[in-house]
C-alpha cells in the first residue's frame, strides 16, 4: 500500500450559496451528478451546505490527484468535477466514485473521504491510497510479480 496524495479543501458555505443563487448559473447541472443534486436538494432547507461539502471533496480530489503528479494538475478536461462524484451508501456515509477518464486514470486507487461542516465552513479531506503496482510506476519502478 502506498499513499499517492493528500488532499485538503474548505469552503465558505454563504459564499458558495450566492454563486448557486446567481441569475444563469449552470454550475450545478455541470459540475454535479444527477445523484449527487438529488441528494443535496433532499437536505432540507439549506442544500448550500451539503453542496459545499461536495465541491470541497472534489476540489479534495483534484489535489491528492496533482500532488501524485508532483504537483501538475491531472488533464482530464475543462471540467472534471462530474467524473469525481460524492456518493453516501445506505448508513449516509460519503465516499468517492470515479467516472470517464478520473476512472481511467486512477483505475485500483482508494479514494479515503472525510467531510465535515461546521458553521459557514465545509470542509473535506481525501488520501488516495494506491495497494502496490501503480505507487511503482510512477515512481519508475517496475512492477514486481
Amino acid at each position: 500500500m502506498t499513499i499517492l496524495g493528500i488532499g485538503l479543501d474548505l469552503v465558505t458555505i454563504s459564499e458558495f450559496s450566492e454563486q448557486l443563487q446567481k441569475s444563469g448559473t449552470t454550475m450545478l447541472r455541470e459540475s454535479f451528478t444527477t445523484g449527487e443534486r438529488r441528494y443535496c436538494q433532499s437536505k432540507g432547507t439549506d442544500p448550500a451546505r451539503s453542496y459545499a461539502a461536495r465541491w470541497a471533496a472534489k476540489e479534495a480530489v483534484l489535489k491528492a490527484w496533482a500532488s501524485s503528479r508532483f504537483a501538475r494538475r491531472p488533464q482530464i478536461g475543462d471540467n472534471p468535477y462530474p467524473l469525481i462524484e460524492v456518493v453516501n451508501d445506505a448508513w449516509g456515509r460519503p465516499s468517492i466514485k470515479l467516472h470517464g477518464l478520473a476512472a481511467e486514470f486512477l483505475p485500483r486507487v482508494r479514494v479515503h473521504l472525510s467531510l465535515t461542516h461546521d458553521g459557514d465552513t465545509a470542509a473535506a479531506m481525501v488520501v488516495l491510497e494506491d495497494p502496490g503496482e501503480l505507487a511503482d510506476l510512477i515512481d519508475g519502478r517496475e512492477a514486481s510479480g
